[in-house]
């Protein structure tokens, strides 16, 4: 039987991804899940989506990081050249959210 990966060391064994802007490790319910639909990136924020998916933080830093090292085409392991991917469904998870904090609206 395979060894997982853990971040923490106490606790149950929970399936840990990587994210494919700032290439840290963690826990894979704190990245959100993305896929390829042709030449667009789609946000699988349920995990349902069949394919091949990539995982990113929440934080438009990490997003950024993965624009600028052009991630898509071997995250996803197909060429699409380096302006063939379409990311303005990703982009708009983070233009909704509020900026700086946890996304956490206060009371």
């Amino acid at each position: 039987m395979a060894q997982r990966d853990r971040v923490g060391g106490d606790g149950p064994d929970r399936p840990v991804r990587t994210c494919v802007g700032c290439r840290s490790r963690a826990v894979q319910s704190d990245l959100v899940r993305l896929v390829a639909v042709g030449t667009a990136i789609m946000p699988d924020t349920r995990g349902r989506r069949p394919g091949r998916g990539a995982y990113l933080h929440r934080d438009r830093r990490c997003f950024e990081l993965a624009e600028r090292r052009r991630v898509w085409s071997r995250a996803y392991r197909r060429g699409a050249g380096d302006a063939g991917w379409d990311t303005s469904p990703v982009a708009s998870l983070f233009d909704d959210a509020p900026h700086g904090g946890s996304g956490r609206r206060s009371r």
